[in-house]
């Protein structure tokens, strides 16, 4: 296993994922609860850096392996996964469960797509697109504007606008799940023609 501060980078954003989740099961006489959302937010905000600046090293310091090509993303669904079941157990609206189960469970069936793609050497036929990217920088700003649950610079309700992103996000999440599995439906096809 190849170690690096890229690498070391993605171990960190695994480590704070149990603090977004922890901080909210600290006693009332440690964190009020404005603190804790501050905390949470904080936390997801950093992690969500390092996100960025342990790809933008690998590149640069040419770093990039087979082992942080496969960390990097399981951190991010983990983290984003850890994340929408925080916000569903603040119970701020109905419909967030349904959404972060949408959100989840896109994850889950895109990645099992790209392995299966990646095992018949296929994988460039699923590989991130731009709706895939603007997806991602929407349910990245949603998250942390409603873990912060309050309302930012005395005008700017963090609820009502995260809530909105991750409409924004679930729409999109189910638009580029589909658009994979369009892309990968001819071999699908094809190898299940090839099975029976």
């Amino acid at each position: 296993m190849p170690f690096n501060i890229p690498i070391l980078l993605t171990w960190l954003r695994v480590a704070l994922i149990p603090l977004v989740v922890g901080v909210f099961y600290f006693p009332d006489t440690w964190l009020s609860a404005h603190e804790r959302n501050f905390t949470a937010t904080a936390i997801f905000i950093v992690a969500a850096v390092t996100d960025w600046f342990d790809g933008f090293l690998a590149r640069r310091w040419n770093q990039t392996s087979a082992f942080g090509a496969f960390l990097d993303p399981v951190a991010d669904k983990l983290m984003v996964a850890a994340a929408l079941l925080v916000i569903v157990n603040l119970r701020q609206d109905p419909w967030h469960p349904i959404l972060a189960l949408v959100i989840i469970g896109r994850e889950i069936t895109i990645s099992a797509l790209r392995e299966w793609m990646a095992q018949i050497g296929a994988s460039k036929s699923v590989a991130v697109h731009s709706i895939g990217k603007i997806k991602t920088a929407a349910q990245m700003t949603a998250i942390p504007l409603l873990l912060y649950q309050d309302v930012l610079f005395g005008a700017i309700d963090t609820r009502v606008i995260g809530h909105m992103l991750l409409w924004v996000a679930s729409v999109l999440t189910v638009w580029s799940m589909f658009y994979y599995l369009k892309k990968a439906w001819p071999l699908i096809k094809e190898r299940s023609g090839s099975l029976t």
